[in-house]
């Protein structure tokens, strides 16, 4: 058993729509135009509203009403454009996964307060979107155990009370592998940038890779920090709110004091309920 063989196994079941994919390939290609980017995204109704929701939103605080597509388009970027369509779409990709284990509606609620923090957290202006799409995804591979292990996955949730070190442990001792991994895979196999399955890859060890250790300690501290407004599943934590030795080694390398990290929990707590509302 291993991250590759189970991707490719059930990517006909965890697949993006067909206008996503055409948008990821137009990109991929490095010559589209905003024209042909446009007739992607018009051929999903659904995509094209949530898009023009997420362009209007004030969470982006783009000036001036954005009323078609193009607009969004040039406003955006081709870059970020990539990351607000899988985002709008990435809710509905996920179905089938079994309701005694997880709760969706709370696992896409941590998932936006942990791609808003990151956003939040990001280093530089052109990586926030970047990272927004990162924390959002950054759980999908508990998903896939979820839906193709519940049995393997009911043992892993039940050490949840006992911190995330221990979910990992349990998850490298029944897989051999954490879903840290296999969700990175998923996003390769996606065909998204390295450097964000590379920190999904890494979030759980942010500091093993050199060249990912920023991004990778960014995705660390977001999780963490989200862990404190919305839990990632609907199991008993510990009342003591344990945190991992990582999350403590990313906030330092980040220099995030507590001051920093409560106006954090602040601004995500009033920026989520907008963009949960246009992703789900």
């Amino acid at each position: 058993m291993d991250p590759l063989t189970i991707v490719t196994s059930v990517r006909s079941i965890f697949s993006l729509p067909d206008a996503v994919i055409r948008v990821n390939d137009l990109i991929d290609s490095g010559d589209a135009t905003n024209t042909e980017l446009e007739r992607a995204i018009l051929s999903d109704p659904a995509l094209t509203a949530k898009l023009l929701k997420f362009a209007n939103s004030s969470y982006f605080g783009f000036s001036g009403k954005v009323e078609t597509v193009l607009k969004a388009i040039s406003i955006i970027g081709h870059k970020e454009l990539r990351n607000l369509v899988i985002a709008t779409s990435v809710t509905s990709t996920f179905k089938g996964i079994p309701s005694h284990l997880i709760d969706m509606n709370t696992f896409w609620s941590h998932s936006v307060t942990c791609g808003v923090t990151a956003r939040l957290l990001a280093s530089s202006v052109n990586s926030r979107e970047r990272f927004f799409i990162t924390g959002l995804l950054h759980g999908v591979g508990r998903l896939i155990l979820f839906s193709q292990y519940p049995k393997e996955s009911a043992k892993v949730l039940s050490c949840m009370s006992q911190g995330e070190d221990a979910v990992t442990h349990t998850e490298l001792k029944i897989f051999g592998f954490t879903h840290a991994q296999l969700g990175a895979e998923l996003l390769r196999q996606w065909r998204l940038p390295a450097n964000i399955w590379k920190t999904v890859e890494f979030q759980l060890d942010p500091l093993k890779d050199e060249f990912y250790k920023y991004d990778a300690s960014t995705l660390c501290a977001a999780v963490n920090i989200a862990n404190f407004i919305q839990p990632c599943t609907n199991q008993q934590e510990s009342s003591e709110k344990k945190i991992p030795t990582q999350a403590f080694e990313a906030w330092n390398l980040l220099s995030l004091s507590p001051g920093i990290i409560e106006s954090i929990i602040t601004v995500t707590k009033l920026q989520v309920n907008e963009v949960l509302s246009i992703v789900r």
